[in-house]
Parts: C-alpha cells; sequence; structure tokens
C-alpha cells in the first residue's frame, strides 16, 4: 500500500507535468459562466439550446474508461458530471487530463449539457484547463474521516465529504439570520459592545485573562454579550438593543459548554421579565418553525412541543419536590449531605454553587417547554427582586432537563446592586473564581439612574440543542490541542481511507 509520502510525490509530479505543458497548476481566476447548481436547475433548457457552458469545481470521483473520463465535479452548490472524450477534447488535452488530474484537484470545463446513454445529466467536455492541483490525496468518500478528533482537525474535508455536516452549518447561518430578523422587525437596534473588559460582567465564569501592553494593565476577554454595556445604552435613551457575538469563557467542556461561542443578549426599556417571557416564547417558536421546519421534538427521552404552552415551574418548591431540600432554610451542610446522597458531584461548598447544583440535578426531570422563575436572590446577582420576598424577577426557558437561556427584570436600584456586588467579591475573595466580577462604574451608571428593563440572553447552544448535536459539533473550527509531529505522521497514514 502507497505511504501518504508516496502519493503525495507522485501528485508533485503531476504538478511538474502539467507545468511542462504550460498549465499553471495554481491559477489566480477561474472563468465560470454558471454554477454548477444553476446548470442542473435549468438542464432542459441547457440542452434545447446547446448553449456552451463553464463550470468550475473540485473533482469529487473519477473514472477512466479507455477514450472516455467522467469526473464529478464540485463547485459548494451541486455536483455535475463532466464526461471527457478523445474526439471532443482532443488527443493532447485528454491524455494530459488523465496522466494528471485526481480526486481533489479543482478544474474548469467548458462544454455543452447533455444526456448520457444511462440517462445521467452531463457536461459533454470541449475543453479543461486545471485551477488548482492537489498534493494531498483526499479520503474516499465512501470511508470518509470516522476519527473524531481527526473530523475537527481536519474539518474543510469532513465538510467537504459529509453533505449533512455541511447542511448542519447552513441551517445554523439560518438560526441566526432568523433570531435577527426577529429583533429589528421587532425594533431592537443591533449593537457591538467591547469583548476585552477591565472588569466582566453579567454572569458568573472563570474568565480568559490576557495584557494590554499599551495600557500595561491586565484585562479579560468578556464572558457575556455587553449585559453591563447594554444597560448602559438603556440609561443613554436607546429603548431597545440586542447584540450577537462571541463569548469566552475558562471553564470546562461537556457536550453543552465550551469556551468559546456565540450568543445574542437584548435589552428592552420600559419592559420587565414577563413582557420578557411573551417575547421570547414567540422568538423560540419562531426559530424552531423556520429553521427546523417543526415545534416539535424529542431528545433525551424527552418529547416536547414549543406550540404547546409554556407552564411556569417554582425553583424553590421544584427542588422541595423532588429533593425535599428547602434552599431558604437549609444549611449547607445538609446540602451537601443530599447531594452526596443523590450521587451529584459538586465544586464549592458555599451556599450559592450548592444551590445552583441541586437546582441542576432537578432540572434533568424536567420536559417542558417551561419558564423556570422565582430565583433565590443569591443564585442571580443582577436581577431586581420580587418585593417582599428573597427571590428575583428572573426566567429561564427549560426543554428537555436544559436551561436554554436566561432573562430576568434588571436590577436598576444603584444600593442594592453595590451591595450584591461586595457579596460576589468576597466570594471572589475566598477563592470562588467564578463569582461576579464588581463593576463600581456600573454602579455610577445607576446612580444616574436606568429605566425598569428587560434582559435576555441565549445562544448557540440553543441550536445546537434543537438539532439534537453536541455543542462542539455545531462550531466550525472547535478548539484543538497541538498534536506533535508522531503524531501527525501516524495521523496521516492511519485514520483516513485515501485516494490513490
Amino acid at each position: 500500500m502507497s505511504t501518504h509520502d508516496d502519493l503525495m510525490n507522485e501528485r508533485r509530479k503531476k504538478r511538474d507535468a502539467l507545468q511542462a505543458a504550460g498549465m499553471n497548476p495554481y491559477t489566480a481566476t477561474a472563468k465560470a459562466t454558471h454554477t454548477n447548481g444553476a446548470v442542473l436547475q435549468n438542464f432542459n433548457e441547457l440542452v434545447a439550446s446547446a448553449e456552451s457552458v463553464t463550470l468550475t469545481g473540485r473533482v469529487m470521483a473519477l473514472r477512466l474508461h479507455g477514450a472516455l473520463a467522467f469526473a464529478d465535479i464540485f463547485d459548494g452548490t451541486a455536483r455535475v458530471q463532466a464526461m471527457f472524450t478523445k474526439e471532443n477534447v482532443g488527443e493532447e488535452l485528454f491524455d494530459l487530463f488523465v496522466a494528471t488530474i485526481d480526486a481533489g484537484d479543482f478544474i474548469e470545463v467548458t462544454g455543452t449539457a447533455f444526456i448520457t446513454k444511462r440517462e445521467t445529466q452531463a457536461i459533454q467536455v470541449a475543453t479543461w484547463r486545471v485551477l488548482t492541483k492537489s498534493l494531498a490525496p483526499m479520503p474516499t468518500e465512501h470511508f470518509g474521516i470516522k476519527d473524531e478528533d481527526m473530523r475537527y482537525r481536519k474539518r474543510y474535508l469532513d465538510l467537504l465529504l459529509d453533505d449533512e455536516a455541511r447542511a448542519l452549518f447552513i441551517q445554523k447561518a439560518k438560526f441566526w439570520e432568523v433570531t435577527r430578523r426577529f429583533m429589528v422587525d421587532h425594533g431592537f437596534l443591533e449593537v457591538e459592545t467591547p469583548t476585552i473588559e477591565v472588569t466582566t460582567g453579567g454572569a458568573e465564569a472563570r474568565p480568559f485573562k490576557t495584557y494590554h501592553n499599551d495600557f500595561d494593565m491586565p484585562v479579560f476577554m468578556r464572558i457575556c454579550i455587553g449585559e453591563l454595556w447594554q444597560k448602559r445604552l438603556m440609561a443613554a435613551g436607546y429603548p431597545k438593543t440586542f447584540e450577537i457575538g462571541r463569548a469566552y469563557r475558562n471553564e470546562g467542556t461537556s457536550p453543552e459548554h465550551l469556551q468559546e461561542f456565540t450568543n445574542c443578549e437584548f435589552y428592552w426599556a420600559y419592559a420587565d421579565y414577563r413582557d420578557g417571557m411573551t417575547f421570547v416564547r414567540d422568538l423560540y417558536r419562531a426559530i424552531a418553525t423556520e429553521v427546523f421546519g417543526t415545534t416539535k421534538f424529542t431528545m433525551r427521552d424527552h418529547t416536547f412541543d414549543l406550540a404547546d404552552d409554556w407552564v411556569e415551574i417554582d425553583y424553590t418548591e421544584t427542588i422541595r419536590e423532588k429533593t425535599g431540600i428547602d434552599i431558604h432554610t437549609a444549611t449547607e451542610a445538609e446540602m451537601e449531605t443530599k447531594l452526596r446522597e443523590l450521587g451529584v458531584k459538586y465544586d464549592g461548598n458555599n451556599r450559592e454553587r450548592l444551590t445552583d447544583t441541586l437546582w441542576k440535578y432537578c432540572r434533568k426531570q424536567i420536559t417542558g417547554p417551561a419558564f423556570l422563575i422565582n430565583h433565590p436572590t443569591l443564585v442571580a446577582p443582577l436581577a431586581k427582586k420580587r418585593p417582599g420576598t428573597d427571590t428575583v424577577e428572573m426566567f429561564q426557558p427549560i426543554i428537555a432537563g436544559s436551561e436554554v437561556g436566561r432573562g430576568y427584570s434588571e436590577l436598576n436600584d444603584p444600593d442594592d446592586q453595590r451591595a450584591r456586588f461586595e457579596v460576589q467579591k468576597k466570594l471572589l475573595d475566598a477563592g470562588d473564581d467564578e463569582a461576579m466580577m464588581a463593576d463600581w462604574e456600573f454602579v455610577e451608571m445607576l446612580e444616574h439612574g436606568m429605566p425598569p428593563t428587560c434582559g435576555f440572553g441565549f445562544g448557540e447552544r440553543l441550536f445546537a440543542f434543537l438539532a439534537g448535536k453536541p455543542l462542539r459539533e455545531v462550531q466550525l473550527f472547535p478548539l484543538m490541542k497541538p498534536k506533535n509531529e508522531a503524531d501527525k505522521d501516524s495521523a496521516q497514514s492511519d485514520c483516513v481511507a485515501c485516494e490513490g
């Protein structure tokens, strides 16, 4: 069996042969008159008119039959079969094609549309030229790339060979297109806020730390999509804003969590969390209908319909019903004992982390669609309190045991916000590196006054969830650890079944 290096050396010889024949193997321009998709869409008309067309694309499959050659070329819109004959192409160009072209090469063909004897739509080639000579052999389409690590490292090949994977990212683009259009149609202004911050805010997460050389100071990559900045815009007089962008959290990896991801956050002046619940329900239904073509989904042994009524679930009561723990009166020791009884792993033994872990155990049992409400103040440092209670005006959509968004009536009492930041500062000082940093300039903004506001955030995790994929699978290029040279050589020879 030929090694990877042997196959590459053979292709280099073919490249040199193309150059010797006067054909540039890395041309700068292409001259397609049609996309492949357009040719197939108008095929009968092109056959009738005998119009000459020029197509471009990568050779996905190559079949040689004596004085005949067939190549399937793909330009990103569709595949078209190109037929080469000595009679039509000429002996010199035909022999050059057979001697130098491999699967993986990019070529340009000019010819006319016709139906083959096997009733296949094809282009009868009159002339051709190479656009890019591929030196590395391409995995066969039959085998594809089965190794998950290799699929992510060579995503360009994975997407080329896997129609379903390629379609997934077209669908993901539509997810954000529908979201953006929904927001704009409802009067929201799209904004951009800083991704490098002196103080991270808007979430409880461990940030990535870096350094600003010009200002000579440490800074952080943002952990949310501009929550504290968009609230400043509410104070500035903008009634509705939203942002779609990247967030960064230096935390663990799971099917629902990555360190870099895209989220959307919106802020709506003169609205509260109940206004937000209605708006989010309608947004999620629109996304499901337009992106997935249905509101009904089945996953993780849960079946739900986003068109159904969205029930409201009380945070404290749910935990009490499913664990017997009253989070407002139980001690930290009692919470830890219960978590051990339930076999639940937990990090940190402060009250906030223990409360959140108990809830996460309970949520897996909830099908939804539902809104979780009445969270304790402790787990929501930026949400407005419900009058006369130790809970806040917060809501989270719950579907198939997962939280797929978070919103609340934003806290706009500066003294209350200052006190809650002090609590978070104590948690940070005690070693809780996921506690929220205090932003005293944000408190100063609140002292100038911010209108009643509803804020909400959700992200590509919702898309992954509805698509039935782990979050890593719906990212084009998830972060990978570098491979050493020995691993690289082994991967080239062992991990893919290559052409050649």
